[in-house]
């Protein structure tokens, strides 16, 4: 199949949609698929894998996204040729796909892998917040009644676009994690790298630093363990807007010396440190599937997290970590200190860990999306045998 994967923003972001999109892409091409993706950048970006189609677009401040309302001649020519295209960003995604693709019966897959409700409340002024939601409500039904399959990558994000007021059928199929360098045996980082004692507790967060992340609560919950345990100590990896907010609230406390703030790192340094790692700790409600969970749960770590939908689809409380029913300080810090002291409660979810994260293997994940694929582009064969679908193919060939 030639599988075009549309997104506004690719490479060199980093994000969990943009390693979900390039592991996907080279595994269904391990399979024999053609798999670009039709993505917005500034003029001369050289990409380090093939198939990567890019259109100008203008910079949306320091994002990383491009916003664009048309791709080039070459990548809407390119476009045509696909048996099947995969949305990963709706709004503008989403309604370019509407516009080139749905008038030639080329299948659209749409896969929600963010709580756009949420991340309006984090990043929007008040008033703007609300018209933004009013707006995700009024747009996302109608967007996805055009789509030929939408996805959602946990059961509780389902429930979120059924409450958005989403009326189609709605496919689960969890994004795929690569678990294979977080399985294999790997020489940690040094604690005493760090600064740490080799008989320190490390707790490990990883994912971007934004305001939807809940990471004050999190530093604050972490100094309540401080206070009575002095051998822990956290290291947060990756970056946002909030890192120097963070390091601030962190340096101006009693928990300056137990954090270590390390940014962004190669994602094949991951698995050295979370080997280092006692346990995850995670307080976002906002996850729709975190992926750096999945990895965190591969490598034999338990997690610590908040029910929301995302964390409790892939976390079980008491058997893979352990959760709290809200965003509950004193209840949070609890139960940090109780994977704190309990080693043989640690090691029981680190077993249970590893087995459970066999569900989200790239490889399963990878044959569950090939299968979806295969059934929309028959449903679109078939509906390409009308009339108005044999014009349009002989209007697209009348224009080359």
């Amino acid at each position: 199949m030639r599988i075009g994967m549309m997104a506004d923003v690719y490479k060199p972001h980093i994000s969990g949609i943009t390693n979900y999109i390039s592991l996907n892409k080279k595994f269904l091409e391990k399979d024999g698929h053609e798999v670009f993706v039709f993505t917005f950048s500034e003029d001369g970006y050289s990409d380090d894998e093939a198939r990567v189609i890019r259109s100008p677009g203008l910079p949306l401040l320091d994002t990383g996204y491009y916003i664009s309302l048309r791709y080039t001649p070459q990548a809407r020519k390119l476009l045509r040729t696909m048996d099947v295209v995969h949305v990963h960003h709706p709004f503008l995604s989403g309604s370019l796909a509407m516009l080139y693709c749905q008038p030639r019966d080329i299948p659209i897959i749409f896969t929600n892998h963010t709580r756009y409700d949420l991340y309006s409340y984090a990043y929007l002024p008040p008033m703007v917040d609300v018209l933004g939601l009013t707006a995700i409500k009024a747009y996302l039904p109608t967007f996805c009644r055009s789509c030929a399959l939408v996805i959602s990558p946990s059961a509780g994000m389902r429930d979120v676009l059924i409450d958005f007021g989403v009326d189609v059928p709605i496919e689960v199929v969890p994004n795929g994690v690569d678990l294979a360098p977080f399985h294999e045996p790997v020489e940690p980082v040094r604690r005493e790298d760090l600064g740490f004692d080799p008989n320190d507790i490390v707790l490990v967060y990883v994912g971007r630093l934004g305001p939807e992340k809940n990471l004050p609560f999190l530093l604050r919950s972490f100094a309540g363990a401080v206070a009575a345990y002095e051998h822990v100590r956290l290291i947060v990896i990756g970056s946002g807007p909030e890192r120097e907010n963070l390091e601030e609230m962190a340096g101006r406390s009693e928990i300056c010396d137990s954090v270590r703030f390390l940014g962004a790192l190669p994602y094949e340094k991951i698995p050295a440190y979370l080997a280092m790692a006692d346990f995850f700790v995670t307080a976002s409600v906002t996850e729709v599937h975190p992926l750096a969970v999945i990895e965190a749960m591969a490598a034999g770590l338990p997690v610590l997290g908040i029910r929301s939908p995302g964390i409790a689809d892939i976390v079980e409380d008491g058997v893979t970590g352990l959760l709290v029913s809200e965003a509950d300080l004193a209840s949070f810090t609890a139960k940090m200190v109780r994977l704190i002291n309990e080693h043989r409660l640690r090691s029981e979810l680190s077993k249970n860990s590893r087995k459970a994260c066999e569900a989200y293997s790239i490889e399963r994940t990878t044959g569950l999306m090939e299968s979806q694929y295969q059934q929309v582009v028959r449903q679109a064969n078939n509906r390409k045998r009308g009339l108005r679908s044999r014009f349009t193919r002989w209007l697209d060939a009348a224009r080359r």
